[in-house]
């Protein structure tokens, strides 16, 4: 088995699905180019069926990139005839189609039985594989579904031509070694299961999503479904950043990915401001306080060594640098560490004397700028700037 990875994101897809983010044909090319530079292995950009926008995004992104391009539809003929359509121009083409396979969707979703189900799913995946392109398809809510009709369900569908089958944990129900268990149940109980790719797709209703869909790749799925900054529906997506760091971090894994992580940051900030999605300071990878320290022991321990206390270098995400955000938690060496920065270098005495001064100024604003630092200089005489 590879230990290549493919990143499929679906960020112009299930993200833009966000109340509030949907963006333009135009916007959406933008973003596209830059997932392409990235180093995705596809983009899926849209349900061409659902709105003529849909329908002209997957258009134009397929002339736009040269990375696969997926459409999303339902087992459903007109979905499928539409979103082959839509795929005319795309270099690498691939229809994403599924039906839902736990009970719940199977009996209050589509009224539905299983035995209907299977039928209606191995037939939309033989009808999508007859129009030539790449085929995926998803079990959806695959996460709560018995696990036995879940095996003969995937078996089914790869022997109608699926190349990639997908099981989602559509409502983020799963616990990561629940999770894992599953995809190894898929290859301990599908016969053919390696002629297709497994990917894994991961909702964040429990915060659990990067997590499940790492324990997915331990066994065995090699398609990992993602969105920039994790955005997606209700609490969102598998985050792109997240697992692509993971894997680059994790030598032991033993897995790789296309992505130029470099890129990692320049792109969260686009998507978040065309999107006008704040990303959280607290976000793993690109949020603000992401390589931020403020606590006087951290900052003490990353001027001495930074691998104290981070695992990345912010320049391999392409954040220019660390920061040490001056509080009233931080300590004497930080302080320093700002101030020679500055120009000045202090003794001791002038050290512990400004910092007295310093903890004052901190309690009353919380952070403390450059512009604060000149400030109490300037009220302390026997400090000399060289």
């Amino acid at each position: 088995m590879s230990n290549r990875i493919q990143i499929f994101d679906t960020t112009l897809r299930d993200g833009e699905q966000v109340p509030g983010c949907q963006l333009s044909t135009d916007e959406k090319i933008v973003v596209a180019r830059k997932l392409e530079e990235l180093g995705v292995d596809v983009i899926e950009a849209g349900f061409p069926i659902s709105s003529p926008g849909d329908f002209l995004s997957v258009v134009e992104l397929s002339k736009a990139v040269n990375v696969g391009v997926c459409a999303l539809t339902r087992s459903k003929k007109e979905d499928i005839d539409v979103a082959a359509e839509a795929l005319h121009h795309a270099k690498r083409g691939r229809i994403h189609t599924g039906i839902g396979s736990s009970d719940v969707h199977i009996k209050t979703k589509f009224n539905s039985t299983r035995e209907k189900v299977l039928e209606q799913a191995v037939w939309a995946t033989g009808y999508a594989k007859a129009k030539g392109y790449e085929v995926e398809f998803f079990a959806e809510d695959a996460g709560r579904a018995d696990l036995a009709f879940l095996a003969k369900l995937v078996e089914s569908v790869i022997a109608a031509g699926a190349d990639v089958v997908n099981i989602p944990d559509t409502t983020g129900y799963c616990l990561p070694h629940l999770y894992g268990k599953r995809i190894a149940y898929l290859f301990e109980h599908v016969k053919n299961i390696h002629k297709a790719t497994i990917s894994v797709h991961c909702h964040n209703d429990l915060g659990l999503a990067t997590a499940n869909t790492i324990a997915g790749l331990m066994n065995g799925a090699r398609q990992a479904e993602v969105t920039i900054n994790g955005i997606g529906e209700r609490a969102g997506n598998t985050s792109l950043e997240e697992v692509a760091m993971i894997i680059q971090t994790h030598k032991d894994l033993e897995m790789t990915t296309g992505i130029n992580s470099k890129k990692l940051y320049e792109l969260s900030t686009l998507v978040s401001e065309m999107m006008r999605m704040p990303v959280q300071p607290n976000k793993a990878i690109v949020g603000a306080n992401a390589f931020a320290h403020s606590s006087g022991i951290h900052q003490d321990g990353f001027l001495k060594n930074s691998e104290n206390y981070e695992i990345i270098n912010p320049a391999d995400v392409g954040v220019p640098s660390s920061s040490i955000i001056l509080t009233a938690r931080s300590g004497r060496a930080a302080l320093k560490h700002r101030l020679e920065l500055l120009g000045y270098q202090p003794s001791k005495p002038e050290l512990d004397q400004l910092y007295d001064h310093f903890l004052i100024v901190a309690d009353e604003k919380k952070n403390v700028v450059d512009d604060d630092l000149i400030t109490l200089v300037a009220n302390t005489p026997l400090l000399v700037q060289k």
